[in-house]
């Protein structure tokens, strides 16, 4: 290998893996955090929720499908740099318009390739995530000055990132067909396929800034409220934990994923924390506490509620509980407000590329905000059958 291909991935620990230069030659600084899906590579890559981390792929080989004008899941790639261990070197799908390679080189993507990631990401289990740096090209320096570059760079806990990823300016998805609700989306790193999604159940998907105050998103007089995933720690979402208050005050039915889960969970009273390595991947299950069903999912989290599962507990707008947990080390997956309309997942019901377990979680926010409109008596959409709002209400009840 020539000095010029040449490339380290260094850890703040002062581990240094070596390898071959990978998409642009440089130096990026981030979080080494590993994600375990054995595809998607693409949406990962997009997700806004990877922004500041270097992503560590523990599938063995990645490009294969390349790359398309299709899956992404935002305007560009968030992550600050990859790592893989035996990229392809020729793409094969149908849809591929060129290969991963070329996209990270034109998206000034730092990577590195020919790495040892199994043990790569055994050192990041047992050491927990932490900083590091991918160096390749004129950056390639000593280890040591490479690893005082990586302790001078911010750490992931107290990172307020969701601004940096929000939408400039609201947009609206409007409804597939007939428009029967209107939501206010609250931008904290949304997935494309999120408003997608809920396009198709007849929701008029209003994206907003994540700066967006109490006064703006009400005069949307929206039928719900959604909040998003996004990167960064919900430690310091004062803004968002305030607006979901006002949210929570005004009765208006609530449904959070992944940083949303975590804003919910705060403005209900609970704390968050930093996890050792987090979870990240779709193939991570779940259990609902209240039937015991098992799902498989897509998440990307490193901090997560305070909580055991099922756990209730008493929060300033009702009753509530630790509706959902992973079995693996029962971390919060997921919380139920009794006395006001509000839910929140941990993981992703958009789940682009899949696993599609958790795709019903839309209709069950379309049945709250339904149940809420039969309630309190509110004009229904065009269509709407007042008497099977009811119906549904009674089975729950029941």
């Amino acid at each position: 290998m020539s000095t010029r291909s040449s490339a380290a991935l260094v850890l703040e620990d002062g581990r240094v893996f070596r390898g071959a230069a990978y998409g642009a030659r440089g130096r990026t600084l981030g979080e080494a955090v590993f994600c375990t899906g054995m595809t998607g590579y693409q949406e990962t890559l997009t997700d806004p929720s990877y922004h500041r981390q270097i992503v560590v792929q523990t599938a063995p080989q990645i490009g294969n499908t390349g790359w398309n004008d299709e899956d992404d899941e935002s305007a560009r790639i968030w992550v600050s740099g990859y790592v893989v261990r035996d990229p392809a070197r020729t793409p094969s799908n149908w849809r591929a318009r060129r290969g991963l390679d070329d996209e990270l080189v034109r998206q000034g993507v730092v990577g590195i390739s020919e790495v040892d990631t199994r043990t790569l990401t055994r050192h990041l289990r047992e050491r927990g995530a932490m900083r590091a740096g991918v160096f390749s090209g004129d950056a390639l320096d000593t280890d040591e000055r490479m690893v005082e570059q990586v302790l001078a760079s911010p750490q992931m806990k107290g990172a307020d990132l969701a601004g940096e990823v929000s939408t400039d300016q609201p947009y609206v998805v409007p409804a597939a067909g007939t428009r029967r609700f209107r939501v206010a989306a609250l931008d904290l790193g949304i997935k494309a396929n999120t408003p997608r999604l809920m396009s198709r159940h007849g929701i008029e998907v209003h994206v907003l800034p994540s700066a967006t105050s109490a006064e703006d998103l009400l005069a949307l007089e929206p039928d719900g409220v959604f909040l998003s995933n996004g990167p960064g720690d919900p430690a310091t979402t004062a803004h968002a934990t305030a607006l979901t208050k006002t949210v929570l005050e005004r009765q208006i039915p609530l449904f959070g994923i992944c940083f949303g889960n975590q804003i919910l969970g705060r403005a209900l009273g609970l704390g968050t924390y930093k996890m050792r390595y987090g979870h990240r991947g779709i193939n991570i299950p779940v259990i609902d506490v209240a039937t015991g069903r098992v799902a498989i999912t897509a998440q990307n989290h490193g901090f997560a509620l305070e909580g055991e599962p099922g756990q209730r507990f008493d929060s300033p707008y009702g009753a509530a509980q630790i509706s959902h947990y992973c079995p693996n080390d029962d971390t919060v997956e997921g919380v139920r407000a009794f006395d006001v309309p509000a839910f929140s997942v941990q993981y992703h019901p958009e789940a682009a590329a899949g696993p599609h377990d958790a795709a019903p979680l839309f209709d069950e926010f379309v049945e709250l905000m339904e149940s809420r409109a039969g309630r309190t008596g509110a004009a229904l959409p065009a269509g709407h059958d007042r008497a099977r709002v009811s119906r549904k209400t009674q089975e729950k009840k029941a």
